[in-house]
């Protein structure tokens, strides 16, 4: 790391070579440009530095394809990493500038849509961490997950131009542009007994690569996320010289919407298209790119499984397994035999989904016209599996289509991934149980060797140590810094437990943390919460089966129950939302809309609204986390148990002292084995109560019957009461209307959370009670630790 002065030095070369002036000359945000840039200069000389130690001949990589990385903020990150944020603190006060509102200024890289990319970027982090060599491979979205706006109660969507000041932090390699085809006419044929191919009429877009270096704390590696951009070839110059100016750059236009937008909305054909475009130009350009460095490196294709471990992050880039194909047979000349093998050697697969809807299908006439080539793959892939499928379960036709990877007009993303990776993760015990038990069951009975589990794990550093700086230091007074490399280290807290002095001072740092985003609410929202106040957060994407509608019920329950007994003892609470419904999820957006009704409705109660306060944080991203996360007292994951995966964001609520408020469902399982349930608060079925009460057969209207108190918050959604009518949220919760009436059983589970929140009431309203769950749950976090999990995936799956 370079010495104070040399920093000064290099920030004014650097400003002089930008700006042609000195840093202190500078504008706030000309400074900012300086700062990042440098940084990115220094990131690239230390990979450069590291490269060269490490020989390519004897290391074997890991690329890691993912549609989404959540990347959040990158100044802080770095610095922190790196180990100058002091440096770069004190030297850029002395020019003039606070550090802080640099920080201020860094975007965030939202090329994510929730938990799916936040791990992506989480384990990018801390495989550089580990000094293991590894490569991420996304998009380069000019516009990321969209800014949130919410007007008149409903979500509005804006373009998110991060590109604006983040393009700093990207390094453009337009000489190593790979071509990507779409449609067009196969022909096949065989020249002297050798099979040849080839695709014509085609339409070419070439994949330009973008490199964002990824540090790790303390580590020697530099690793890097290479975004792909889409461009045209060319340009029309003749439809120019004829003065058909529009139409000169309408292709040009058509190529680049490929990379424009994260997850373009779905619900229309032309959707679908650019969605299965993108999916193909990260997957080919990736993988051409993948093959170009082995085979400088090694002279052959032959060896690939040796040196390179291509991992597909859910079925988004499930493409992998034909577009492989596709360029070692056609590119490279391997028969189908030898390139099967290699794939299946080189492939692995992250399954990130219980919910068999969500497991990506294609249509087969879209998929032919636009990827012709790889359709013929797949289907020769289908009809090599059924064959195995045919010796494997004579005349069970049933089971063979559904294990088929094309079957009723579609193709199976999911089912080409279970034919070809060598290894399928789950990503929680209970996940992987039920992949194996259910979803997954009959690939998992003829092999259950490719089957295990990984669970997830968090970049901690960044949600403890980073976001709350503070929390961070006190426990390094208690027990050192060992934490800062070792994460299970955290548990040398549990000796203080029963110290009631360690228990004020973790309660005068929530304190604190909580009196900045009161500050930050009071700022955006004009509501201004009460420190004081249990904070109770549900933050997360916004799905039905997450079930922020139960939140939402039991608060309105709560309403009246103050409203009823105005004198009864009651822990003040403030409940803090913050979520994004995808564009096209009508109901999602509907949810929203009644949270921000509720919110409006309970605020402005003079009786209720000093006991309960209810706000929608708008815009929710990695940054406005950092902030909301240290200050939350009660961690809601409430989905129905079965159909949570693993989650994250327990586990970042967790390590900054939030206790858990759920059910059994994804790694909340584990983090009641870490902590036991006298630390957590348990409520609702169990997976298998709820698959029970499903065969019994489940009747919302009975659960509302038998409860008055339910029946009369159901009524408050269609009564006016809040200031519009929720007929469509009652009529999915009681009817068919919408397809199955409450399909995540809320109304189930109503009375179960109901009685969990008393009980975090009563334990809140005991000071040093609380203080030792809250204690507890940071000193048994570390086994949330990214670390833990990439290293697992070295171990196990990528045999690095």
């Amino acid at each position: 790391m370079y010495s104070k002065n040399e920093i000064i030095r290099k920030l004014n070369e650097t400003s002089i070579r930008l700006y042609s002036c000195a840093l202190c000359e500078t504008t706030e945000k000309q400074a900012y440009k300086v700062v990042c840039t440098l940084l990115r200069e220094m990131l690239a000389m230390k990979r450069k530095e590291y490269t060269d130690s490490v020989d390519p001949k004897t290391k074997k990589q890991v690329y890691y394809m993912s549609m989404e990385f959540l990347v959040g903020t990158s100044l802080r990150n770095n610095l922190f990493n790196l180990g100058a944020e002091k440096t770069f603190r004190e030297v850029l006060e002395e020019e003039g500038f606070d550090i802080e509102k640099l920080y201020d200024l860094d975007p965030d890289a939202g090329l994510g849509n929730g938990g799916l990319g936040r791990l992506a970027s989480c384990y990018l982090d801390s495989l550089t961490g580990n000094d293991l060599p590894a490569t991420g491979f996304s998009i380069r979205y000019e516009f990321g997950i969209f800014k949130q706006k919410i007007i008149d109660g409903w979500q509005t969507e804006f373009p998110d131009n991060w590109l604006e000041r983040g393009e700093v932090w990207l390094q453009p390699r337009n000489d190593e542009s790979y071509e990507i085809k779409f449609g067009g006419r196969v022909s096949e044929w065989y020249d002297n007994g050798a099979f040849r191919v080839a695709q014509t009429d085609y339409q070419s877009v070439l994949a330009v690569p973008y490199d964002m270096y990824i540090s790790g704390y303390g580590a020697k590696a530099v690793n890097k996320l290479v975004l792909w951009s889409a461009k045209l070839p060319g340009f029309d110059m003749p439809a120019f010289s004829r003065g058909e100016y529009i139409r000169s750059l309408e292709q040009n236009t058509m190529a680049e919407v490929i990379s424009k937008v994260l997850y373009p909305a779905d619900n229309h054909v032309e959707g679908k298209r650019l969605r299965l475009k993108q999916q193909y130009l990260l997957v080919s350009a990736s993988l051409q790119s993948i093959l170009a460095s082995h085979i400088k490196q090694h002279g052959t294709v032959e060896n690939l499984a040796d040196y390179a471990a291509v991992h597909i992050n859910d079925t988004h880039p499930a493409l992998c397994v034909p577009e492989l194909m596709r360029l070692l047979m056609d590119e490279h000349g391997l028969g189908w035999d030898q390139a099967w093998q290699i794939c299946q050697k080189t492939l692995s697969y992250t399954n990130h989904t219980v919910m068999s809807e969500a497991l990506e299908r294609w249509s087969e006439w879209l998929f032919s016209e636009q990827l012709p080539r790889i359709y013929a793959i797949v289907k020769e892939i289908d009809r090599r599996l059924k064959e195995v499928l045919y010796a494997s379960f004579p005349g069970d036709f049933g089971k063979i289509n559904y294990m088929a990877v094309i079957g009723d007009g579609e193709v199976r993303m999911a089912n080409l991934c279970l034919a070809c990776c060598h290894t399928i993760n789950g990503v929680s015990k209970l996940h992987t149980e039920i992949l194996q038990n259910s979803i997954f069951r009959d690939y998992y009975q003829m092999e259950p060797s490719r089957f295990c589990n990984v669970t997830n794990g968090i970049a901690y550093r960044r949600w403890l140590c980073q976001s709350n700086p503070e929390l961070t230091s006190f426990l390094s007074s208690l027990i050192g810094d060992s934490f800062l490399k070792d994460a299970n280290a955290l548990s040398e807290l549990l000796r203080y437990q029963s110290d009631v002095g360690v228990l004020e001072q973790l309660a005068d740092i929530k304190y604190r943390n909580k009196c900045r985003l009161a500050d930050y609410i009071a700022e955006k929202n004009g509501i201004h919460v009460d420190p004081r106040s249990l904070f109770d957060v549900q933050i997360k994407r916004l799905h039905e089966y997450k079930r922020q509608l139960l939140n939402v019920l039991e608060i309105l329950y709560l309403y009246r129950r103050v409203k009823n007994h105005p004198n009864e003892d009651f822990v003040p609470r403030t409940f803090i939302f913050a979520a994004k419904a995808s564009a096209g999820y009508d109901m999602a957006k509907q949810i929203i809309s009644l949270i921000s009704a509720v919110s409006d409705f309970i605020n402005s109660d003079p009786v209720v609204h000093e006991k309960i306060k209810v706000v929608f944080v708008e815009d929710y991203r990695v940054s406005l986390a950092e902030l909301i996360i240290p200050a939350a007292e009660i961690s809601q994951q409430i989905s129905v148990a079965g159909k949570e995966a693993s989650g994250t964001g327990n586990m970042k609520l967790m390590i900054n002292g939030a206790v858990t408020l759920g059910t059994l469902d994804g790694a909340n399982v584990e983090i009641l084995e870490q902590v036991g349930k006298e630390n957590m608060f348990l409520f609702g079925m169990t997976v298998d109560e709820v698959e029970a009460l499903w065969q019994r057969g489940y009747s919302p209207q009975d659960f509302v019957s038998s409860d008055p108190a339910l029946a009369d918050v159901i009524g408050m959604l269609t009564s006016g009461i809040l200031g519009k009518r929720f007929d469509d949220i009652a009529a999915s919760l009681l009817t068919n209307r919408f397809g199955t009436a409450d399909p995540y059983m809320t109304l189930a589970d109503f009375a179960d959370y109901t009685r969990a929140q008393k009980d975090v009431g009563k334990a809140y309203a005991d000071p040093v009670r609380f203080g030792k769950m809250s204690l507890c749950n940071i000193a048994k976090a570390g086994i949330f630790s990214a670390d833990r999990s990439v290293l697992e995936y070295a171990d196990r799956i990528w045999k690095l």
